[in-house]
């Protein structure tokens, strides 16, 4: 049924906030997945179900539309699928935004989508998050004086004045409060003027005052001209008056849209009175609940929503779904699916600080800063035709041909290389800890290998040297893991709505890092290279030095790919320790190439371990002529030091090294495509 059908309908008549054409419309979404559940008889049944089901209506322009229900009536979900945040085959319906049918992607660049969990960076204060958020979202031809501009209208537009310098904090720094923390959340995602604002549950876990003063912001933001549709659980009284227009859910179905104002003829059309001092909305979701555990589940609630039907006042008296389940009945209906988002996330989140005061205006007695007013929809010759769709193509999932990114792909690397700076600055525990690490340890082995001499016994431990190093080298860099894993859910948030290419983020993270990775290689170099007298010249130390730093460049690159697989760092420390390990045990130093069993030895030509190991090896033996030499006599030439470690691919140190790169820009390439393409917050 469309829209216009629906307000027509007579039992349903007020003033709507809708001026057709304007704002966002939708109609019959619905929403299928697969779901597989065991069978009483132990087998596996697997059929689809519907977490929403034709759902038609609007989001007025100018106003807050809170979309609500019970747990599980899909609410997430529905938002989801209004942001363009589902795959498209899975999804049904048309979506419009002001009168013209438009595609996910269009969706997603006009919009902005505010998740529930505040994913910031701790360490970089208020004004320096918005302002990387504008650099991210806003024209690359905007001055850095017009960009200064935006930030500070939205600092005051937000109420975040006072807070203005103050670090995001998390548990271990002090920080914002829950609801400053919200509202820089908010900006983020509206400083660059979104036509159409998501927020998914706002004030979950504020308290009453912080979640008034989030709501409050952003009323004064759909007062700007945008389309601001939340997903709010059992808002205060005051929040309440400043919701403009409800959509009420209940198992993936429309209940009730309208005014807050018409809920009280919407309950007295069903034969119900709301008591005297108690809240409608909460009221209607009672009656929702209770029809819901009836036998004839929420379908004559829909039934009077679209018809003006009032359904049988008994039907609210039947017995519970839940006794009649016990007799098997009810054993495996569909209606006892979750229809609230799939599943929680399984992937870590950033711990936030817990709610703190924050002082709440009284409504109409607060000065109004300026207000950042929305992007207006630009002119449909601005767009190609493919931006829209029309009657000709009914599937309506059409993806935007154009620029998809405010930024150049090299300014986007700047940019990120930037904040990378300063978070290092403000966080250098990780960098400061390996190179304690291995400051510590080339002392250690300094000492305990010193001047090994040219014996056979010499010879033993310099391997014993070359092996440990190499394995001190992969494992300094396992402490990345849980870095990542946090920064991982930030990327994701910002890439979701285009802010950057993810290939310019792979860039910035290699770019930034090198510099650090090639002072501790270098330090190590220093340390351990005289102590041990080792053999080459400058050219032998320099080799040394640089196999070391391709080694910890290619370690990062496996620590990130396999950190963006994980969903979590417990997770992530197992895996790389077991590849780590794995690496090691068939590098050619427990057991010789020649000796591994062939069901093995694709792990031997795999293990990035080998090639740094081997290089080290050509470098200190192919120099020097002859070991284990008694009275002039050459019981051990170099060749067969090598010979006897079966140590013949590749044929020299610079293959060594050459592979030892192709392994890290390997792992980068496959750290690259799991961020690209498995690292969305998309639903399927």
């Amino acid at each position: 049924m469309s829209i216009d059908n629906q307000l027509s309908i007579g039992h349903f008549k007020q003033v709507p906030l809708r001026e057709k054409g304007t704002g966002l419309e939708f109609e019959d979404i619905t929403y299928t997945v697969v779901k597989k559940q065991k069978s009483k008889g132990g087998g596996r049944i697997t059929r689809q179900v519907d977490l929403l089901q034709h759902i038609t209506g609007y989001a007025p322009k100018g106003h807050i539309t809170a979309v609500m229900g019970p747990s599980g009536a899909g609410k997430s979900t529905f938002l989801d699928a209004l942001a363009g945040r589902i795959a498209s085959g899975s999804l049904q319906g048309i979506v419009t935004l002001d009168g013209k049918r438009v595609s996910p992607s269009l969706i997603k660049r006009w919009s902005a989508y505010v998740m529930q969990d505040d994913q910031l960076f701790p360490m970089l204060t208020v004004w320096e998050t918005l302002r990387f958020a504008a650099d991210m979202r806003l024209p690359e031809s905007m001055s850095k004086e017009e960009k200064d501009d935006r930030v500070e209208k939205l600092i005051v537009q937000l109420g975040l004045t006072s807070a203005r310098n103050t670090f995001i904090g998390d548990e271990a720094h002090r920080g914002v409060s829950g609801g400053e923390r919200r509202r820089v959340s908010i900006g983020v995602d509206i400083v660059h003027g979104p036509n159409l604002l998501f927020l998914d549950e706002p004030t979950s876990g504020l308290d009453s005052t912080s979640a008034y003063s989030v709501i409050e912001r952003v009323h004064d933001i759909a007062k700007a001209g945008s389309s601001v549709v939340l997903t709010i659980h059992q808002p205060s009284s005051r929040i309440q008056h400043l919701l403009h227009h409800l959509i009420i859910l209940a198992r993936g179905k429309l209940i009730y849209q309208g005014t807050p104002q018409g809920l009280n003829g919407h309950v007295t059309g069903l034969g119900r009175q709301v008591p005297k001092g108690e809240n409608p909305i909460e009221y209607l979701l009672d009656i929702i609940q209770e029809f819901d555990h009836a036998t004839t589940g929420v379908d004559p609630l829909v039934e009077y929503y679209l018809t003006g039907i009032r359904p049988d006042v008994l039907d609210c008296g039947l017995t519970p779904k839940i006794h009649l389940a016990s007799t098997g009945y009810f054993e495996e209906d569909e209606d006892d699916f979750d229809h609230s988002l799939v599943k929680q996330s399984r992937f870590a989140r950033t711990p936030r600080p817990g709610p703190a005061y924050t002082a709440a205006t009284v409504p109409g007695k607060r000065s109004v800063p300026e207000i950042i007013p929305a992007t207006p929809i630009p002119d449909r010759k601005l767009y190609h035709e493919e931006d829209f769709d029309t009657d000709t193509n009914r599937s309506g999932l059409v993806d935007i041909p154009g620029r998809k990114f405010s930024n150049s792909w090299s300014n986007e690397v700047l940019i990120l290389m930037g904040r990378n700076f300063r978070l290092i600055k403000r966080t250098p525990e990780l960098f400061l800890s390996r190179q304690i690490v291995l400051t510590v340890m080339g002392v250690m082995m300094a000492t305990m290998f010193l001047n090994p001499g040219d014996s056979l016994q010499g010879v033993t431990k310099l391997m014993s040297f070359f092996i440990f190093t190499v394995c001190l080298f992969f494992f300094s860099s396992n402490d990345a893991v849980p870095a990542f894993i946090m920064e991982r859910f930030i990327f994701i948030r910002e890439t979701a709505h285009n802010a950057y290419r993810c290939s310019s983020y792979v860039m910035a993270g290699v770019i930034t890092y090198l510099p650090f990775l090639a002072f501790q290689a270098l330090s190590y170099t220093l340390i351990t290279w005289w102590a041990l007298d080792l053999k080459g010249g400058f050219r032998g130390f320099y080799y040394f030095w640089l196999i070391l730093y391709a080694s910890l460049i290619s370690t990062n690159s496996l620590v990130v790919f396999v950190s963006a697989l994980v969903p979590n760092y417990i997770l992530g420390y197992s895996a790389v320790i077991a590849f780590t390990a794995i690496f090691f045990l068939t590098c050619g130093y427990f057991v010789k190439r020649s000796l591994i069993p062939w069901g093995w030895i694709w792990m031997h030509y795999i293990s990035v371990i080998k090639y740094p190991y081997e290089g080290l090896l050509h470098n200190q033996f192919e120099t020097a002529a002859c070991y284990n030499s008694i009275n002039g006599t050459c019981y051990l030439p170099n060749q067969e030091v090598l010979k006897g470690l079966d140590i013949n691919k590749p044929r020299n140190k610079w293959d060594c090294l050459a592979m030892l790169l192709v392994w890290a820009v390997f792992y980068r390439f496959l750290f690259y495509l799991v961020l690209r393409f498995a690292s969305k917050n998309q639903r399927t």
